[in-house]
């Protein structure tokens, strides 16, 4: 008799097998990093600031308080390595502590995620736009958003976690997660909508 086996359970035990066969390539410098080894503390540093920058500017908007923000990651970094157990990426490990002091920062200017009740939930259809607009112009979109928005936006489009993570991140529930979201999407295409007919206006009567 063949059995039939749940798609979901065979997903479950790749990703399973995937963690066990984890193997961190930069593993030997992060041992010196404990030793504290400064030389190879600063070749972990020129491996993951930038990208750590980025990650913290998405969030924050703020070109020096991103840099502070990447720096004091790294010290915290360095003096909990003995913490970092090699399950994930160092960079997925190091990110996350972007992310949380980021999040403080935006805590500390008072920035709310708005709880949603599920019968209030608003999660609208994905759709094609007419117009298409450069990559350029998204990202100048995306620093224009409420800080809500481009933090909901940053970590589930570009920093690739799912609903359930931002959920426990920010301790939203997951449909203020995923309506957040969609008003996120909603605003960054008024943005890109609104600077386009302003470019056609000008562009027709300069």
């Amino acid at each position: 008799m063949q059995h039939l086996v749940n798609s979901s359970v065979i997903v479950v035990k790749i990703r399973e097998i995937r963690k066990t066969m984890y193997i961190n390539i930069h593993q030997p410098l992060i041992d010196r990093c404990i030793q504290n080894d400064k030389t190879a503390q600063f070749s972990l540093y020129k491996l993951y600031y930038r990208s750590m920058y980025n990650t913290s500017l998405r969030i924050v908007n703020q070109t020096d308080d991103a840099e502070d923000i990447m720096q004091e990651s790294f010290l915290t970094a360095f003096q909990k390595l003995d913490t970092y157990k090699g399950e994930v990426s160092f960079g997925i490990w190091l990110k996350r502590i972007v992310i949380n002091r980021s999040l403080d920062y935006l805590r500390r200017r008072k920035v709310e995620f708005e709880e949603v009740r599920p019968e209030h939930a608003i999660l609208e259809e994905e759709r094609e736009d007419e117009t298409a607009f450069t990559l350029e112009e998204i990202k100048q979109a995306i620093f224009q958003l409420s800080d809500g928005y481009r933090t909901i936006l940053s970590l589930l489009l570009l920093e690739g976690y799912d609903h359930e993570e931002v959920s426990e991140i920010l301790g939203i529930s997951n449909v203020t997660s995923r309506t957040q979201l969609s008003r996120a999407k909603q605003q960054l295409r008024n943005l890109l909508i609104e600077k386009r007919v302003k470019q056609l206006t000008f562009e027709q009567h300069g």
